[in-house]
């Protein structure tokens, strides 16, 4: 198993980007421009990667106010990681991911854990994707935002999977502090063929002139070559627009053999996907 966690209070990245590549995941940091006024780094990840159990997890967080609201969310997270490992390990079906959704919604409901939110500065947004055989599992709180890249998907125009939402935080103000918490999930089919899974921090989205606000011009940014290349050409474009806020990365892409869902009256796709890097 390959894992990997950090916090940009930890180590910053302002005008520096940054690649870290796993075996199977690629992750890339920038923490912003000291020109554009940028002199800290409130975002956060983890990756974990198991081959021989058939998935991946991958958390990223934007915190704004201090990176406190990162630092106790990745804290409380890694307590509860053998929890999640073996919970991990289990087959699929469709109550495995309403079991998943429930053991996320226990870890950042506990007493103890809200009552040491109650005590930081901050808050901070919380995307949690995990990919499990075919299919890929998304757990949002805040703004976050999370792509699916596939020829099949993009033919429709469809490349993010989230919508993002505003007024949600784990923090001081702790949207699963209220009696009923706000967040979104869901619950996707991988297609057959090579699926390209990409979650981002806003910065990507929001840095000046926009490259990167539809989300088609991210996706044609990695056609052709392998994610560690992709990644680095969106940092170094962020870099040169001048971007302030901090923009982290994680992506991986997952092979599907199996044929997906199509309708009734379509004819199955049996050419092999040519997007990408052999």
């Amino acid at each position: 198993m390959e894992e990997f966690d950090w916090v940009g209070s930890e180590e910053h990245f302002v005008d520096r980007p940054d690649i870290w590549k796993m075996q199977k995941m690629a992750i890339g940091r920038f923490g912003g421009n000291s020109a554009a006024g940028q002199t800290k780094n409130e975002d956060a990840c983890l990756a974990w990667a198991n081959p021989e159990e058939d998935w991946e997890l991958a958390m990223i967080m934007d915190a704004h106010d201090t990176a406190e609201s990162a630092e106790v969310v990745m804290e409380q997270f890694l307590a509860h990681q053998e929890e999640i490992r073996s919970f991990l390990s289990m087959d699929v079906s469709f109550e495995f991911f309403q079991s998943l959704e429930a053991l996320l919604l226990r870890i950042f409901r506990q007493k103890d854990f809200l009552a040491t939110c109650r005590e930081i500065q901050g808050e901070t947004a919380c995307l949690i994707t995990i990919r499990k055989g075919k299919h890929l599992y998304w757990f949002s709180v805040g703004d976050c935002l999370l792509y699916l890249f596939h020829p099949e998907l993009a033919a429709m125009g469809q490349y993010q999977l989230n919508q993002r939402h505003f007024y949600e935080w784990i923090g001081r103000n702790n949207s699963f502090a209220q009696a009923v918490p706000s967040f979104s999930s869901g619950l996707r089919e991988l297609r057959q063929g090579r699926n390209q899974i990409l979650l981002a921090t806003d910065g990507l989205t929001e840095c000046p002139g926009e490259p990167y606000k539809e989300p088609v011009n991210i996706y044609d940014q990695f056609d052709g070559i392998n994610e560690e290349t992709g990644i680095r050409n969106l940092l170094e474009t962020v870099q040169q627009q001048g971007v302030r806020d901090s923009v982290t990365l994680v992506t991986w892409t997952v092979d599907v053999a199996e044929k997906p869902l199509y309708a009734s009256n379509q004819q199955t796709v049996t050419k092999e996907d040519s997007w990408g890097v052999e």
